[in-house]
């Protein structure tokens, strides 16, 4: 187990570098010039070269490469162009907001996923299990975009349950905060549970159908007993990979679900700072989003051996 976790983190640094070389790479080549947006469509060649040289973007683009990976080792991800605050400022203001919505996000694909897909598996072939494939399709085909507006068009204009959009802090009182979080959580969890769903029922099928739990139901162990200490179990370890997967998408895909309800979170920067060609921003958070991508799915690896004993990190 030591020995895979520390081969597994050598190997994060080379996909780190890579993920920090292409990430550049594509803001790069961004087209537009953030000192020409600084200074102004009015402004001068020469203002407009020395916000360039003030900011360094009249360097080599590797030389660029090289300070802004130096930077980042040493903790720090740069200014922004326009709002003078630290890339960690800005995401230490939008990172709560970002983080809240995707594991609320991530609860609702859960306890939709996880019913259904059990039911599915159980009673493959039923009307339920029809009903449910035909759910998943039909929430796989809708934009997240559309329904984010559709719950809005419900339950905020014609049924004013829960606000159209805006973000309320906790320490303004968990129940507002709870209440503007609700709708783009249910937009974003209900895309994500689909895919979790269709790969439950489908990893629950194989097992329900492997020789141990015929052993266990001719012993007389009971059907539920067999199906959830001996079947869910096992089909929980393809189904957690893909849950690692979704954790990623929900982190990074918030860029939509964050502007139709208009809330000030990670994908609602990072989306602001593209538009206005704030390198130091795009850079810095896209970077992060990916490396917190690659260590969820070194956590769900080693989760392995904790849902099958007989999973041994490290060995063939």
């Amino acid at each position: 187990m030591t020995r895979y976790l520390v081969v597994r983190l050598v190997s994060v640094v080379p996909t780190l570098v890579g993920i920090s070389v292409l990430v550049f790479a594509i803001t790069y080549f961004i087209p537009g010039d953030p000192a020409l947006i600084m200074a102004g469509n009015d402004s001068t060649p020469e203002a407009v070269a020395a916000i360039r040289t003030q900011w360094g973007l009249d360097r080599p683009v590797y030389l660029r490469y090289f300070s802004w990976l130096g930077n980042m080792l040493r903790g720090n991800l740069g200014d922004s162009y326009f709002s003078r605050q630290t890339v960690t400022q800005l995401v230490g203001q939008a990172l709560p907001v970002t983080l809240q919505l995707s594991l609320l996000s991530l609860l609702v694909a859960i306890l939709i996923a996880v019913p259904a897909g059990i039911l599915s598996a159980v009673k493959a072939g039923s009307w339920f299990d029809l009903a449910a494939a035909a759910a998943g399709f039909i929430g796989l085909s809708i934009p997240g975009f559309w329904l984010g507006i559709m719950l809005i068009y419900v339950f905020a204009v014609q049924w004013p349950i829960f606000p159209a959009g805006g973000y309320t802090p906790p320490d303004q009182g968990i129940g507002a905060n709870l209440r503007s979080m609700v709708l783009p959580a249910i937009a974003l969890g209900t895309f994500a549970s689909t895919q979790l769903m269709r790969y439950l029922r489908a990893s629950l099928l194989d097992v329900l159908h492997a020789d141990y739990i015929r052993t266990a139901r001719a012993k007389g162990v009971r059907e539920w007993t067999v199906l959830v200490r001996h079947a869910v179990r096992n089909a929980l370890i393809p189904f957690m990979t893909v849950l690692g997967v979704q954790m990623g998408y929900l982190l990074g895909g918030t860029v939509i679900t964050e502007s139709v309800f208009a809330l000030p979170g990670i994908g609602r920067l990072v989306l602001s700072a593209v538009l206005n060609r704030d390198y130091q921003v795009a850079t810095g958070i896209i970077f992060l989003i990916a490396a917190a991508f690659v260590l969820i799915n070194l956590l769900v690896d080693l989760l392995y051996p904790i849902l099958d004993p007989r999973v041994r990190l490290g060995r063939s």
